[in-house]
C-alpha cells in the first residue's frame, strides 16, 4: 500500500509539473472580490465561446447566455457522451439535426450553433437568462441555467475585454501537440476568423494585411516566438474604449489558451501575465523605453514557451 502511494503521489508530481494542478481565475466587482476558479480545459471552450461570439457582433448579453447554458450542459467541457446522444459542450444531439457528431465535438461549430438558434428567438436580450437558454436548448430542466449566470457574467466581462487585467492562470504549460506561434495563429483563427491577424483598418489583401492569412510582421525587437496583434489603426478602427476592450479580449484569450498552447508570456496595455509565477498576476512590464511606442499602439504580445 506504501509504494503504491508514493507510486500516485510521483505520478500526480509528474502530470501536474511538481506542483498542484494548474487553475485559472477570473475576478470582478468592487476589490475583485467576486471570483470564479475554474481549470485550463474549461478556460478555453469558455474563450472560445466568447471568441465565436464576439467574431459575430454579438452583444456581451449573448455571449454571457452562451456562457451559462455551457455551465450548465457541460460545465465547460467538450464531453464525447450525455443523455441519449448529447454531445459536446452544449450537449446537442445529433439526431435532432444539430450537425454530425464530428461537428458538435468542434467547440466553435457547436458554439456557432447555439449563437445561430439564440439570434433567431424574439427579444432574446430582454428575455431572463433562463428562458433565452431554455429556448434553445429544450432542457427537462428549464430553470437550471439561471445558477449560471453570476459566474457567466463575471467570464464574459473578462472575455469579451470589458474587464481589464481581470483574467488569470497559475502553473506551467501542459502537455499538448500544439505549441509555438504557428499554433497560436492558427488558434486564433479559428476561434476569431482571418481579420484578427489583421492590423485594424488595413486593406484585405494587402500587403501589410498579408492576404488575411499570415501574421502581423513582428514589432522592432519581437522574436520569432512571439506574435504581435495590432489592435488599432487607420479610420474605422473604433474608439479608445473599443480598442482597448478588443485589446484586453485578445490578451485574455492567450492567458485562458497558454496551458494548452505553451504560451510563457502575454503582454498589453503595459501590463504582463508569466506563467508560472506564483501570484498570477498581470504585473507592469519590467521595461518601457522601445516597447512604449508598441503599446501606445495597442499591440497585444502572445509570446510562446521553448
Amino acid at each position: 500500500m506504501a509504494l503504491l502511494a508514493v507510486a500516485g503521489y510521483l505520478t500526480v508530481q509528474y502530470v501536474t509539473g511538481g506542483g498542484g494542478a494548474p487553475g485559472c481565475k477570473v475576478s470582478g466587482g468592487e476589490g475583485g472580490r467576486t471570483t470564479y476558479e475554474f481549470t485550463p480545459e474549461q478556460a478555453v471552450n469558455a474563450a472560445t465561446i466568447t471568441a465565436v461570439g464576439t467574431a459575430r457582433k454579438l452583444p456581451e448579453r449573448a455571449v454571457t447566455i452562451a456562457l451559462a447554458t455551457a455551465l450548465q450542459e457541460s460545465a465547460l467541457r467538450n464531453l464525447d457522451h450525455g443523455d441519449k446522444d448529447s454531445l459536446g459542450l452544449f450537449q446537442q444531439r445529433p439526431s435532432q439535426g444539430w450537425g454530425k457528431p464530428a461537428q458538435i465535438m468542434d467547440p466553435a461549430y457547436s458554439a456557432g450553433l447555439f449563437y445561430d438558434h439564440l439570434v433567431e428567438i424574439p427579444g432574446y436580450l430582454d428575455l431572463p437568462l433562463t428562458d433565452a437558454a431554455q429556448r434553445v436548448q429544450r432542457s427537462a430542466f428549464p430553470d437550471a441555467y439561471a445558477k449560471h449566470e453570476p459566474d457567466a457574467a463575471l467570464l464574459a466581462a473578462a472575455l469579451t475585454g470589458r474587464s481589464a487585467a481581470t483574467l488569470t492562470c497559475d502553473g506551467l504549460p501542459g502537455p499538448t501537440r500544439e505549441k509555438g506561434p504557428d499554433a497560436v495563429r492558427a488558434a486564433l483563427v479559428r476561434d476569431f476568423g482571418h481579420d484578427v491577424l489583421q492590423p485594424a483598418g488595413a486593406e484585405a489583401g494587402g500587403a501589410e494585411a498579408g492576404g488575411g492569412s499570415a501574421s502581423p510582421r513582428p514589432a522592432s525587437g519581437s522574436d520569432e516566438r512571439t506574435v504581435t496583434l495590432p489592435v488599432t489603426g487607420g479610420s474605422g478602427s473604433g474608439s479608445d474604449a473599443e480598442r482597448g476592450r478588443r485589446g484586453w479580449q485578445l490578451a485574455h484569450w492567450a492567458v485562458a489558451n497558454a496551458s494548452s498552447l505553451h504560451i510563457q508570456r502575454v503582454t498589453y496595455a503595459g501590463r504582463e501575465w508569466t506563467a508560472g509565477n506564483t501570484d498570477s498576476k498581470w504585473n507592469p512590464t519590467r521595461t518601457s523605453g522601445a516597447k512604449g511606442a508598441e503599446r501606445a499602439a495597442g499591440a497585444v504580445r502572445i509570446t510562446s514557451a521553448r
